[in-house]
């Protein structure tokens, strides 16, 4: 991948871990395989950015709480950048597009919690916004909801994001094993 290229790690926060009954697909593996990521991304002076949920109480992603935090395993190093949001769009009243267009950034390799929400949408809104995407297929994840269970949804996902987008800027989904940072 080129220069131009910054890794997004959405809402792995400590509060989406470890719930009894709800627990997120693949907890471990996808811990796992956001660690490898950041290890590669760093190595090779790739940009990180971590994306934040945050709520008001009687959310369990109130900011300063234990469980906003951002998961322990793959804490941010310090100078890596963490941008707060508030909607399932990591662009929408952020700043995340200043900060990347600022660092001349076209390219994004996305994981992170929620497929269904956070992921997805912010997926769609970096085709809008101009910037390509890959979507680590293997690095993002959920938790079972009504009509699907959450191996369904991440399924369903890869395959219909995996091409989607405009004829300039798309969305193309990989494992983290093909995922190579200049």
């Amino acid at each position: 991948m080129s220069k131009q290229t910054a890794l997004i790690v959405v809402d792995v926060q400590v509060a989406l871990f470890k719930v009894p009954g709800r627990p997120t697909y693949r907890e471990e593996e996808l811990l796992a395989n956001i660690a490898h990521l950041l290890e590669q991304a760093r190595a090779s002076g790739t940009p990180v950015i971590y994306i934040q949920h945050q709520e008001q109480a009687p959310s369990s992603l109130v900011p300063g709480t234990r469980g906003w935090r951002i998961h322990p395993s793959i804490t941010p190093l310090e100078g890596e950048m963490i941008i707060p949001k508030r909607s399932p769009d990591a662009f929408l009243a952020t700043t995340l597009d200043e900060e990347l267009q600022a660092r001349q950034i076209t390219h994004l390799v996305i994981t992170g919690c929620r497929t269904d929400f956070c992921v997805d949408t912010t997926c769609r809104a970096a085709i809008s916004h101009g910037y390509d995407v890959t979507l680590v297929g293997d690095a993002h994840s959920t938790i079972d909801r009504v009509v699907l269970n959450a191996e369904q949804i991440v399924a369903h996902h890869n395959a219909t994001l995996n091409g989607f987008g405009s004829p300039e800027h798309t969305i193309t989904v990989k494992p983290t094993s093909e995922v190579a940072f200049a």
